[in-house]
This record gives C-alpha cells, sequence and structure tokens, in this order.
C-alpha cells in the first residue's frame, strides 16, 4: 500500500470517462478475476468497441495498475495522517480501523482484487510496490500494537502478530459483502468491529 507511482496512460482521453471505465473494469475484476477478464469483456461492459478502450488506456494491465495504486495511495493518505496525529495505541488502532472501512467503501472492488490477486502480482516487476505497501502495513499495525501492550493499554500476553493478522483479516473480508449505500455507513460498521475487538485486548479496569 504504497506511494503513489507513474501511471501509463494515452494522452487527451476524458477523464470522467476514464474513471467509468477505470470502475467498470475493477468490478469485473473484482467479481471474475483479472486473468479470465479480457479487454473485450471490459469493452461490452462498458457499451464500446474493444479497440476503443486502447483511446483510453495502453493494455488491461495498465487499467489494474491504475486502480491498485490509486486505491493504495488514498489510503495511505489516510493512514499516514492517522499515524502522524500523536494518538495513544487503543485510539490510532481505532482511527486505522475506520479509515480502513472508509477506504473499503470508497474502493470496495479494488479492495477485493488486492485480496485476491496480489500475491502473484507483486512478483511482477510493474507491481512491486504491493510488497513495499503490505512490508509498510504490517509495520504500521504491529508498531501500534507492541506500543500498547508496552504501555499498559493492551493486554501483556497479547500474541502480536497473531493480533494483527486477526484484525487485518476481519477488516479487510467485509470487502466480500460490503456494498456503498446499505444499512451501516463505514464508521458505524468500524464501531461495531472496534466494539467486539477492542473489548477482547484492552486492559480491564
Amino acid at each position: 500500500m504504497p506511494a503513489a507511482k507513474k501511471k501509463t496512460t494515452t494522452a487527451n482521453a476524458s477523464p470522467e470517462r476514464r474513471r467509468e471505465l477505470l470502475n467498470t473494469a475493477a468490478e469485473i475484476f473484482a467479481a471474475h478475476g483479472y486473468n479470465a477478464t479480457t479487454v473485450r469483456r471490459i469493452a461490452d461492459e462498458a457499451g464500446m468497441l474493444a479497440g476503443s478502450l486502447y483511446y483510453h488506456f495502453d493494455s488491461k494491465e495498465s487499467m489494474l495498475d491504475e486502480i491498485l495504486s490509486s486505491f493504495l495511495t488514498e489510503l495511505w493518505d489516510g493512514y499516514d495522517a492517522v499515524l502522524a496525529a500523536g494518538l495513544g495505541p487503543r485510539e490510532t488502532i481505532e482511527a486505522l480501523v475506520t479509515e480502513s472501512f472508509r477506504e473499503i467503501d470508497r474502493h470496495r472492488a479494488a479492495v477485493a482484487i488486492y485480496q485476491k490477486e496480489s500475491r502473484h502480482l507483486a512478483a511482477q516487476p510493474r507491481f512491486g510496490y504491493l510488497t513495499d505497501s503490505q512490508r509498510k502495513f504490517e509495520k504500521a499495525w504491529l508498531g501500534t500494537l507492541e506500543r500498547g501492550v508496552a504501555g499498559g493499554v493492551f493486554r501483556a500476553d497479547l500474541d502480536i502478530r497473531l493480533t494483527y493478522r486477526f484484525v487485518r483479516d476481519t477488516v479487510w473480508v467485509a470487502a466480500s459483502w460490503y456494498r456503498p449505500g446499505g444499512q451501516h455507513s463505514p464508521e458505524e460498521i468500524a464501531r461495531q468491529y472496534l466494539s467486539m475487538v477492542l473489548d477482547g485486548i484492552a486492559v480491564r479496569v
């Protein structure tokens, strides 16, 4: 989940149309997988000829790259703001979880793609930033949990890495069922998740 990277695009493409095409491609990639999705299928869903898609993007790979890098850049804008705010460990966890659900709300399909595709994509030079981002993500969460244990905010017997994996997977798997505009806002879902998680790891007084 990295810094912004340069994207390969075709000049003079309409920004609005490009966004529509990326949204269409993201939904198809998320539902059917990147390898199983053809340029023709994306074009058909977008109501255009396959050749016309190349006016906006030079390849299917470029579309995937822009979908993932845009999502991760925005995610890290939010995460970095949280980590720089000087909050306590519990408040940092709360803010990170809330920011995560906001990103699922804004980029649900991109999150689903990341979950399914990042492991094998990261082996390709073009998508090496996925590995860098994952390392940064892990460092942020583990560091916050360690700080909480050291400060007596979280239980001394807490398995830091197991807790990190539990919270990470519990939050991001929501992309498989969450739909924007549903009964609960991202903030409300985050509050409910945090109530369940933190009541289990916070020191009882």
